[in-house]
């Protein structure tokens, strides 16, 4: 979150006075459709038909998009290295199988190492725009598309972010976005997925709303309605983000400027690398990333005077080693609802190892982010920018 305030509160106050706070409900009556708007502005701005809006953040967007796809049982799912252990978890969730690639020094999945992992049973793959660092969808979505492979973009830290001038969300078959409280856009929590596709559309619209029980349009829907979970999303949340949505341009164009900034001081200064980009304009600005030849180097530059870095092989749950309960196979809170036990995933690749991905982890090792703020002044953004060039120099 990076810009919230008195405009929000007066939004959030207009769902409070209208006393319609559940996203369901007729205009006539005084609702006001802050969710449906917001689904039709955010597709509007993602550039594709449909969006839905969704309580449960960029997990429940990714298991929409997943069940959308009819994703599940029998079915391979493969995911970056790097990554919040969400997306890998999703598939779980439907009832697939994760299977971990490499990324390569953009931060994002390696189109190399995925060629190498599509298997016989892969049905999707899950490209994620880490930090706001846009994927090669180019080379990833041309790739499923010559296999028949289904793309669920995890746009989750990329808000409003772009490659090669389309949105993020809008090249694969669906995408997913978060707006909790470490995201972009925020909320507190909420996610959405966006699609041009109307079968993952209704999928998903009756997976995430309790089989699309208070949906007045579900009538019109060409599938069977079936049981799924209770995603549904506020008012509140809906006013919250078309207010959110509203800020989305300014802040990307200020991250974006400040990204610029340290790239056109810093790039060729000695001991100074900046991580390659596969798209700098599309890049949503929220980190500048350095990289280095040892994880030695990495932790003396990120931890000198003023740098503020931080290296992702220390982020936790973001870090496949790290996914506990994938490696562990701790997936479902029944023997018989874990996709690893199940029948039809036999035959799957199930295995995993702390080391099964050594280009990601090295990758991780050497890499250095400095998160940067919408909001500095000009002299922090200098002061920022020459704390850099110092620790760089003196390596």
């Amino acid at each position: 979150m990076y810009r919230l305030g008195q405009k929000e509160i007066d939004e959030v106050g207009r769902v409070i006075n209208a006393r319609r706070m559940f996203r369901v409900g007729d205009p006539k009556d005084g609702h006001l459709q802050e969710c449906v708007r917001f689904e039709k502005e955010w597709a509007n701005t993602i550039g594709v038909k449909r969006s839905l809006l969704l309580s449960g953040g960029g997990t429940a967007a990714l298991m929409a998009g997943l069940a959308g796809m009819g994703i599940g049982p029998g079915d391979e799912v493969i995911v970056p290295g790097y990554t919040f252990m969400a997306t890998a978890a999703a598939a779980l969730m439907v009832g697939a199988i994760p299977v971990i690639a490499e990324i390569n020094e953009t931060m994002t999945l390696d189109p190399r190492d995925v060629a190498r992992k599509i298997g016989p049973r892969t049905r999707a793959i899950i490209p994620v725009h880490i930090c706001g660092i846009p994927a090669d969808m180019k080379k990833l979505t041309a790739l499923a598309r010559r296999r028949g492979i289904k793309v669920l973009e995890d746009c989750c830290q990329a808000d409003g972010g772009s490659f090669k001038g389309r949105r993020l969300g809008s090249w694969g078959d669906a995408g997913a976005f978060s707006f909790n409280d470490y995201k972009i856009m925020s909320a507190g929590e909420g996610g959405a997925l966006a699609t041009d596709d109307d079968e993952i559309y209704e999928r998903a619209s009756i997976y995430s709303d309790s089989g699309a029980a208070f949906r007045a349009y579900a009538g019109k829907f060409t599938m069977p309605i079936f049981i799924g979970f209770q995603f549904r999303a506020t008012e509140i949340q809906g006013a919250i983000l078309r207010m959110q949505l509203q800020r989305l341009g300014g802040i990307l164009a200020d991250l974006r400027r400040i990204r610029a900034r340290f790239v056109s001081a810093l790039e060729g200064k000695p001991g100074i690398r900046f991580a390659p980009s596969n798209d700098p304009k599309g890049d949503c600005g929220v980190v500048a990333a350095f990289q280095f030849a040892c994880e030695a180097e990495a932790r003396a530059f990120a931890g000198a005077g003023g740098v503020g870095g931080w290296l992702p092989i220390d982020s936790g749950k973001h870090v496949y080693s790290n996914w506990d309960p994938v490696l562990k196979h701790r997936a479902g809170h029944h023997p018989g609802m874990n996709p690893y036990l199940m029948p039809r995933n036999r035959k799957l690749r199930l295995k995993y190892a702390p080391d099964m991905c050594p280009r990601t982890l090295d990758i991780l090792k050497r890499t250095v982010f400095v998160s940067l703020n919408p909001d500095w002044k000009a002299a922090q953004v200098r002061a920022r920018i020459e704390a850099c060039r110092k620790a760089a120099a003196g390596l």
